[in-house]
């Protein structure tokens, strides 16, 4: 990774719709699904699901801070989940879809505290966030069926009824930084 480039992993629900709303942004180079914030090593897709590994579905967006910012991915990466469920979001229940922030040193860290308590000062959401902020230890590539996959199966019912409403909710909100 060179200067002109910064990593967060951030994980709020399926990763299918996080990465599909950050592969949209300028300044966003990748966006690469997969697994984080647990115990086991290289997690599968099943095993994750299962419980017992203790990862979160995350994504790591690979973005040149000087065309987006971390604190604005943080600001987008709060304007489309809600971080106020515990281990859930909508319908996906489970430990792997909690709202989840893994930073890669002490200024994501600090950050991503500031912006939560930022958040909660000004009393954006009526429930407390829970969303977990902790230190990134590993990251697990998904499985290739995973990546890319609201461009690959746009017309599948999830594709249509959860993740499209939120890409319309980002490019309404933040069009400026919407690539195309």
């Amino acid at each position: 990774m060179n200067k002109d480039s910064e990593v967060a992993v951030l994980g709020g629900g399926c990763f299918w719709c996080t990465e599909a709303i950050f592969s949209k942004l300028k300044g966003v180079k990748n966006v690469t699904p997969g697994y984080a914030g647990g115990h086991a090593d290289n997690p599968t897709y099943d095993e994750v699901c299962s419980g017992n590994t203790g990862h979160a579905e995350v994504v790591k967006i690979e973005f040149d801070p000087k065309v987006v910012s971390y604190k604005k991915l943080l600001e987008i990466f709060f304007a489309f989940h809600d971080p106020t469920t515990l281990n859930r979001q909508g319908n996906d229940i489970g430990k792997q879809y909690r709202s989840i922030i893994l930073f890669s040193d002490s200024r994501q860290e600090k950050e991503a505290k500031n912006y939560i308590k930022k958040l909660e000062d000004e009393k954006i959401f009526k429930d407390k966030i829970v969303t977990e902020v902790k230190a990134l230890n590993k990251f697990f590539e998904a499985e290739d069926y995973h990546k890319k996959y609201f461009e690959r199966n746009i017309d599948k019912p999830y594709c249509q009824f959860i993740i499209s409403p939120k890409l319309s909710k980002i490019r309404e909100k933040y069009s400026r930084l919407i690539n195309r």
